[in-house]
Formats: C-alpha cells, structure tokens, sequence
C-alpha cells in the first residue's frame, strides 16, 4: 500500500501539502499556528500520513484547542491523530483520538517547547478529518479559526486568535465600521478588520451589539466577506492603534509631496490634451487617476510626509471612468526614513516580500493593514499586477510615531457611535436648558427685586419723588445742600396747593402730611379717607378741613390711639404767643402771610364728630397753636 507522506516544520511559514495528499494547509508561527486535514469539513481523503514538528522558544510550553475532529469509523490502529512531546526518535505520546466527531473542549499541552503531531488514514468511508489551533501557554484564551461570534454571549470579551485562520474556509459577512454578522468566525473577521494578521495572529477585543438589516460585502487584507441578511447580533472589535487619514484625500499632503516615476499624456483627436498625473492618485477625488506611461513592474509612486510617520493601512482604487476601466490587482509597498535606502514591506515571521491584493475592478476600494506598522517618512507604492495598464488611487492611514491619531473604522465600534449619536444631542439639550433657566432665575430674581423697590417709579419721576419724600425724614437724615432754613418767625402761605413744600425740622411728633404720589394710607393712618366732598368743603385735598384760599396748615395733630380717627384741628392762639417750637418750613420763593383769626371770619377748624355729625370734643385732646404772625405793616 502506497501512503503519501508530508512534514512540515516551524521554520516553513505555511505547508502546502503536494496533489493528491491528505495533509490539509497549515501554518507554523513561533508562538501559535494552525493545522489541518484537507478537504474539511468534507471527507479527507485516504491513504494518508502527514506529521508536523513545532518548536515554540526555549522555557515556553504549547496547548492545542480542536476545532473539528472527525477521523471515520475504521480501525484506530490505522486511523488516528496523535500528539507527541518532543521531536525525533526520543519524542513521547501525550494523546491519541480515532473515531467519529469526538468532542475535544479542554485544551491540550505540552511538557516543553516542542511537540510532534501525526496524523494517519488509510481506507475509510466517512469522516471530515481535523482542524486544530495551538500557542504558548500564556494565551490562556486560546480559540479555533472556527468559533463564531454566536458562540459567546458576553457584551465584551479578549480572546486570542492562532496565526493562519484564513485556512479556513469559513465565509463571513459585513465590514467595519458597520459590524460583522454573528454566524461570521471571529478570527476570520478579525483579519479582514485588520485586528490581527493571518501570519502572526494575536489578541482581540470583542464587541457585541444588536444586528443590522443588511451586511455589505467588501475585500480586505486577502478576505472577501460577503452580503448578509438581518441577523439578532453583530460584532466589532476594538483596538488602540493609530488609523487617521494622512492627508492625500483632505488635500493636507500637497502635490509636491507626490512623486511618479512617471506621467502617461496624450492627445485626443479634438486636440485635447489629457494627463493622468500625481495629483490624481487622491482617492474619491474625481478625475483620472494616475498613470505611468509604460505599464511595468518599475513604475512607482512615492509620497514624501516631510517627517516620519507610522503608518498603518492603505485603500486602493482604480479609474473611476468607465471608458478607462483600469486597475492595479497587487503590488509591493517600498518605504524609507531617508528616501535612499528603501526596504520592501514583509510580514512578520516572513522572509519574503509582501505581495499585497489589490483591485478586483475598477471603482471598489480595497484595503490592506500593516501589521507591524511602517514607521517612515517615504513611502513607494510598487504594482505588480494590473487590468490593460496601471492606474491608481490611494489614502494611507496612520498617525505620528508615539501617539495615536484619528481611530480608524475598528477602533470605534459600533456600540460606541451609536452612544455617542445619543449622548451629544442629549448634552447639547441639558445644556441649552440649563442655560435657559439660569437665565429665566436671573431675569425673575431681577423682575422681583424691581418690584420690591420704592414703588417701581419710571426713571424720570424720581427726582421730583425724592425732593417731595425729603419732609418725611428727620433732619439728619437729609443731605443739606436741598434745605432751606427760615429763621423767620415769618411763615408764608403757597400759591397754589399742586407742590408740597419740603420740610426740614426736627424728628416729628405729629403725624406728616400725605405727599405728592403716594396715594396709599397706611393701617394707623391719622388722615381721614378720601370719601368725598363734605358740603361746605371747597377743597377735596388730602387734609379733612376746610382750609381759606389764604391761609395753608401744613400740620395736623395726631390723634390719640382711642379717639376718633379724623385729624385733630389746630387752635389759634388770639394773643399771639409764640408757641413752645418754632417749625421752620421750606417752600417755593412767595410766600403768604399768615392772618389773624379776627379777620378769617368764624372758626375755620372743626372738632371730631359722632356717629350723628355732632361735634363731640374730648376733655384730653390737645391741640397744637400754630406760629402768629405779626401784622403787615401799612404801606
């Protein structure tokens, strides 16, 4: 029986088995790596030997985690996978698994850094063979290419992806930044979002969310994802690298920062000159893209940042002109510190220059990470392979060494722009109502002090108001510029009854006569109310008495707390005795004499009346004598 054999080793990135073989692709990392049958999930074939050697750095230890193990129902003396600590003659069995669908879930390990695994079929009717993951032992959280993003409920979780996933055949659906469907395996996702690379894999952070009616379909990083449909739950991953746009979209690169090898120009049959120069090779902006005028693998484009720059990612596109339907399909990245020595971008674990997946047409972007990032301040863009003749347009996507810039579609996941869709309009709204009523309490708190002050009075009304208040107060409290002080025993009548004098004495004993604009009389108020004219009154003034044209009172007597509650008239002294105080009055510059009762004809002041309108005088009133004066001498 002929039996094909196949051996791989950890120094060979990625064993690919010859025709005919049942040694599935695999890929051998020094820290993680994958390994597989062929053909799964379907039947692998027959007559089969494959054996892989791995080798992790010296100290470490390695676990496996299966993914599938199916190995058919025949004899397990000829069909089995078995694992092995060490390599050569002096390797020692850590398991053996035969049968159908076992389910491993624990993870399996090693004694050292190094472990055998050999896998045998001969004759068999059933089985879909193996797919195994493994790493060093400090990547606790260890997972398949194959487990999917249903199979972890956590809102946010880390796991650990193995390098080579995209040996799986596995499809997933959507992109970043909208998220990826749930049925989509993790790691698969992670490359095409650029979270990991398939020759090193790595660690990623998982998001859940609510799903989306529609996943797009997009190529990135060598993975084609597929349309999807509504689905319960969706995925994104966050990462904390640098991806802002560097500047050729925005126009913040200018064009003297662009180089080509060189320019291809012609001219149209209308005389039209057409250039497909540098400045063209900004993505989304319209026009002709770049072109170099042979179309060979020595043609570049080089973009100069002025300063190092990491970077991160690239986008391409073609023509976006459907008469001109051309595109590069791969080409290799070139970059330099100095713009003369000039390295070609690898992977990590790699050898061999990097050929990168370009265009499928000529209108869909396409983009590639760097993982590792470039770190340069020259960057060369270097086609491989294009559709009828090169012509190109690109962003490059990255930030200043050290720091991180604007976090490209992987770093904000979805559940974070839809938090913060909510929570700006939230804050803009809470602060314009808090705006609104700090300034409602300002113009309330100032309405109400207004409102408190002495009596609201319009601007323009408050001197006169303060001149005509001035005779309530006690002389102290009067500034003495606005006082007139009549020394005279002389007092004058006024005018005319329309301005009230001010007054400057001493504090007060009787009650003060009401002023000019204050109507309202207070609870004790010693002053009749005003409830019209008396007969006999000529005068409805403020004070009850009826007052001769000639003759002005500015004083009225207060009344006792128990008496009547109209104002206590003022008694004439007929001998003309100078009374105990001499009342000093301030009025407008003509004055009239005071006359003498003799010649007022009849009592002019009335005593409190009953309830009857009789005259009912107390025994205990007493009644002030106003100021006499001297007669006019004859003239």
């Amino acid at each position: 029986m002929m039996y094909s054999f196949s051996r791989c080793f950890v120094n060979i990135n990625v064993c690919v088995s010859p025709a005919g073989d049942g040694c599935g692709p695999s890929v051998l990392g020094p820290s993680s790596g994958t390994l597989s049958s062929l053909d799964n999930p379907r039947t692998h074939p027959s007559d089969t030997v494959c054996e892989w050697e791995i080798t992790v750095p010296r100290g470490k230890r390695i676990h496996f985690r299966f993914a599938l193990l199916d190995l058919g129902d025949s004899d397990c003396q000829v069909n089995y996978l078995r694992l092995y600590n060490g390599i050569g003659s002096k390797k020692t069995e850590i398991v053996k698994y035969c049968g159908l669908d076992q389910k491993v879930d624990e993870l399996i390990e090693s004694s050292g850094n190094q472990v055998t695994v050999q896998f045998r079929s001969v004759m068999h009717r059933t089985g879909r063979g193996f797919y195994l993951s493994y790493s060093t032992t400090e990547q606790s959280d260890l997972i398949t290419c194959l487990d999917k993003g249903s199979d972890f409920p956590e809102a946010e979780f880390s796991k650990y992806c193995p390098a080579g996933c995209l040996t799986s055949t596995e499809k997933i659906s959507g992109t970043t930044p909208n998220g990826y469907r749930e049925s989509s395996p993790l790691c698969v996702a992670a490359i095409h979002a650029g979270a990991v690379s398939n020759a090193a894999g790595g660690k990623i952070t998982v998001v859940s969310s609510t799903g989306i009616p529609h996943y797009e379909a997009t190529l990135a990083n060598n993975v084609t994802s597929t349309v999807g449909i509504l689905s319960k739950n969706l995925f994104t991953f966050k990462t904390d690298g640098c991806s802002g746009t560097l500047g050729l979209e925005s126009g913040g690169i200018v064009d003297s920062q662009l180089s080509v090898s060189s320019v291809w120009d012609w001219n149209t049959t209308a005389g039209e000159h057409v250039v497909w120069g540098k400045s063209g090779a900004r993505l989304k902006k319209p026009g002709l893209p770049w072109a170099p005028s042979p179309s060979d693998r020595q043609q570049w484009l080089q973009v100069d940042f002025r300063r190092e720059k990491r970077i991160t990612a690239i986008v391409t596109t073609g023509s976006d002109r459907i008469e001109y339907p051309y595109f590069v399909k791969a080409y290799r990245v070139l970059f330099s510190k100095d713009g003369k020595e000039w390295h070609f971008y690898r992977e990590t674990n790699s050898s061999q220059d990097k050929i990168f997946q370009g265009n499928m047409d000529y209108q869909d972007k396409v983009r590639n990470n760097f993982i590792p990032p470039i770190e340069a301040r020259f960057v060369r863009i270097n086609p491989t392979s294009w559709e009828q003749r090169i012509a190109l347009k690109l962003e490059l996507f990255g930030c200043v060494p050290g720091g991180k810039g604007s976090y490209f579609s992987v770093v904000f996941s979805l559940p974070d722009v839809v938090l913060m869709a909510v929570l700006v309009p939230v804050a803009v709204v809470v602060l314009t109502a808090l705006i609104l009523t700090v300034a409602c309490v300002c113009h309330w708190r100032n309405k109400k002090k207004s409102a408190e002050g002495s009596y609201d009075i319009p601007y323009w009304d408050r001197t006169v108001w303060w001149k005509s208040m001035k005779q309530l107060l006690p002389s102290k409290m009067m500034e003495t510029e606005d006082s007139v002080r009549y020394s005279t025993p002389e007092v004058s009548r006024l005018a005319g009854r329309s301005a009230v004098p001010s007054l400057h004495a001493e504090p007060a004993e009787y009650a003060q006569p009401l002023v000019s604009g204050v109507t309202t009389l207070g609870a004790r108020s010693t002053f009749k109310p005003d409830e019209g004219p008396e007969p006999g009154y000529s005068d409805p003034d403020l004070y009850d008495a009826p007052i001769p044209p000639d003759v002005y009172h500015p004083y009225a007597e207060p009344l006792p707390s128990s008496g009547a509650e109209y104002a206590t008239p003022i008694v004439v002294d007929m001998g003309c005795h100078l009374p105990s105080k001499v009342l000093n009055f301030v009025g407008p510059s003509s004055l009239l004499t005071w006359t003498d009762s003799s010649q007022s004809g009849g009592s002019v002041y009335d005593t409190p009346k009953n309830a009857n309108g009789q005259t009912t005088p107390t025994q205990d009133l007493t009644y002030q004598v106003p100021q006499s004066v001297p007669p006019k001498p004859a003239g």
